[in-house]
């Protein structure tokens, strides 16, 4: 188990963490709430899967075009937050938000399945739906354009990296006593931990 400390590396933590999920979450424990903002300030939070993480930041991907994408045009930054229950354990994470560059993009995207890299173009995610009908129409539609083809990435489908700028650890203990630390960015370019109360 590891240790939980003021002096850890945040990102060395939070990887050990992700990995002791694997072991003992049944499905997803890359799965975060992604919170983002509308234009009226109202909070809004949906769940994604975390595809990478590294110094730069936490990776995930989306159609810039649904209403998160939209948002995070307006508001660029957000909040994340993991939580594993099998471990009693959760991460919140904050900080702005940049695009993944077209490069990086692409090779994510080539490594989905075909089905995905397809229902990519065929769903205009967010925007009202008639029917399932007309979405397995769409789908039908790009399966035979692109039947015999690679895929390619269409350009309103694309990444982002959030820049972390507090990473808060918690872990549960009994009577609600619950560890929590919480790691900011400091002058040495390295974190600062603070033990907060519960």
């Amino acid at each position: 188990m590891t240790v939980l400390e003021t002096r850890a590396d945040p990102l060395a933590l939070f990887g050990a963490w992700l990995d002791e999920a694997h072991a003992s979450e049944p499905s997803d424990p890359n799965a975060m709430a992604l919170a983002t903002v509308d234009e009226t300030g109202l909070p809004d939070v949906r769940m994604v899967l975390l595809k990478s993480f590294d110094a730069d930041g936490f990776v995930f991907y989306t159609n810039r075009e649904s209403v998160k994408g939209r948002q995070l045009a307006r508001h660029p930054g957000a909040a994340l937050c993991f939580h594993w229950k099998s471990l009693g354990r959760q991460i919140r994470i904050r900080g702005p938000v940049d695009d993944v560059s077209e490069e990086e993009a692409d090779a994510y995207f080539h490594s989905r399945p075909k089905g995905s890299r397809i229902g990519a173009w065929a769903s205009k995610q967010s925007e009202p739906l008639e029917s399932r009908f007309a979405l397995e129409q769409a789908v039908a539609k790009y399966t035979a354009k692109y039947g015999l083809r690679d895929v390619p990435r269409p350009d309103h489908w694309g990444g982002y990296r959030l820049k972390p700028v507090s990473m808060e650890f918690w872990r549960a203990q009994q009577f609600r006593l619950h560890d929590r630390i919480v790691f900011r960015p400091d002058e040495t370019g390295g974190w600062t931990g603070t033990w907060l109360y519960p």
